[in-house]
């Protein structure tokens, strides 16, 4: 199959290696013209994965023509605030029976919509999937075994995904619970970040466990408010992909929330860093998105005082914990 990946990050550079690995024809579109020369010169990612040997049948392009014209598979994998811009720009050159897979995680400013609608509305007319769970671009590089989903409407869409993606080491579940695998997906980073906050300010697991249980209570209340399953959230998409980015070292998010927790500014903790922290631009969607539905989200909104109201993170977390008694769920 003829597969593009547009976004030439770590993990839109995994899965491009992922693709051609499997066999199929695949070439990455990249922004930067020094990654593309790199990956076509000496089959590496220099700047975004370094150290992973990509396979040689990967190309790489900075044109967007030549990266998607003729593609039957295209996968976006572009931060989430740029995934509208690029997304329209290449539209003209997709087939008309492609079908678009969704890896960018995240809520669009301002819309408030998931990137699987995000695509929809800038590349209309094809069949669009969501790809979410727990995967770190490197290990999937370095081929240790993983697991994630591949959500659409179309059931014949998320098959193809799964027939296309999966390997000996990455193996791909089916779902229609596109809502729900696509939040799961992006409000696990404003956690990821709140789990980097405790970690910072020198709070230990049993913290550490209780954010984790309680930010996902909060994560599935949103999700049901706007029509998602709640059993979506025990699965890879929801608490798969969260114990991954709030306990593994190699989640940006989490990184972030300790420099932060230490006492770092956010314009500090994000001086430096070419990556992008999704978490920060989900927790201002994730705010806007919870006050639309009236849907009390307090981990969510002491990240937001944390890192954009100046709130002392110690302070911050005693508040949380002298919240008004409860019952654990919902009624």
């Amino acid at each position: 199959m003829r597969a593009a990946v547009i976004g030439a990050g770590a993990w839109g550079t995994a899965l491009g290696d992922l693709l051609a690995s499997n066999g199929h024809e695949t070439v990455l579109w990249a922004f930067e013209a020094d990654v593309a020369a790199a990956i076509n010169r000496s089959h590496e990612n220099k700047r975004f994965l370094a150290g992973a040997q990509l396979a040689t049948s990967l190309r790489a392009t900075t044109d967007p023509c030549s990266a998607i014209g003729g593609a039957e598979f295209v996968v976006y994998a572009t931060p989430s605030h740029h995934l509208r811009g690029i997304a329209a720009s290449g539209a003209e050159y997709v087939a008309r029976d492609a079908v678009l897979a969704v890896a960018t995680k995240g809520i669009e400013r301002g819309t408030l919509a998931v990137m699987t609608t995000v695509v929809d509305e800038a590349v209309p007319g094809r069949a669009v999937v969501a790809l979410s769970g727990p995967s770190f671009a490197a290990e999937v590089a370095a081929r240790q075994p993983t697991a994630v989903v591949a959500a659409s409407r179309s059931a014949d869409a998320a098959r193809l995904a799964q027939t296309v993606l999966s390997s000996a080491a990455f193996r791909v579940y089916t779902h229609d619970d596109v809502i729900g695998v696509e939040l799961g997906g992006a409000l696990k980073n404003v956690m990821a970040v709140a789990a980097g906050i405790v970690e910072g300010v020198g709070l230990g697991f049993n913290s550490r466990a209780g954010l984790i249980t309680r930010g996902l209570h909060e994560m599935t209340r949103l999700g049901v408010a706007l029509g998602a399953r709640s059993s979506t959230f025990a699965g890879l998409a929801g608490v798969g992909d969260l114990v991954l980015t709030c306990t593994g070292a190699l989640s940006r998010n989490r990184a972030l929330g300790i420099e932060v927790g230490r006492g770092a500014s956010l314009d500090a903790a994000l001086t430096g860093k070419e990556t992008v922290v999704e978490g920060v631009f989900t927790t201002l969607s994730a705010m806007e998105l919870a006050s639309r539905e009236g849907v009390d989200m307090p981990i969510v909104q002491t990240v937001h005082r944390i890192l954009f109201q100046g709130h002392s993170a110690r302070a911050a977390i005693a508040e949380l914990m002298a919240r008004e008694l409860r019952a654990e769920q919902d009624l």
